[in-house]
């Protein structure tokens, strides 16, 4: 009998330490309220460094080269793309745009 209480005190305790919730569990809060705001749910992104790639990202696209720009042109135009398969883009630009002059 005694080492039946025994027993059961030690299943008890063990019990006991398993299932303890301590308070580093509690301090997240989700245990209370798991959803959180949906305006704090980006609160951990600044929202400047967002701002900024956006703005960079539109710069770069301003200031483009003149061989992009070349090659843009002559993609949007199916004959100087075709002829670029061949011969290269730089030779395709100036075969289809090179000869035009503005006065």
């Amino acid at each position: 009998m005694r080492t039946l209480i025994i027993l059961t005190l030690l299943a008890v305790l063990v019990m006991a330490a398993i299932c303890y919730e301590s308070h580093e569990s509690m301090e997240s809060h989700e245990y209370l309220n798991p959803f959180i705001n949906r305006r704090r749910a980006n609160d951990f992104m600044p929202p400047d460094t967002r701002q900024r790639v956006i703005t960079q990202e539109r710069i770069r696209e301003r200031t483009k080269s003149p061989q992009e720009l070349q090659r843009e042109t002559c993609e949007n135009y199916y004959p100087c793309e075709l002829y670029a398969f061949n011969h290269g883009y730089a030779a395709a630009y100036r075969h289809y745009f090179g000869r035009r002059r503005t006065k």
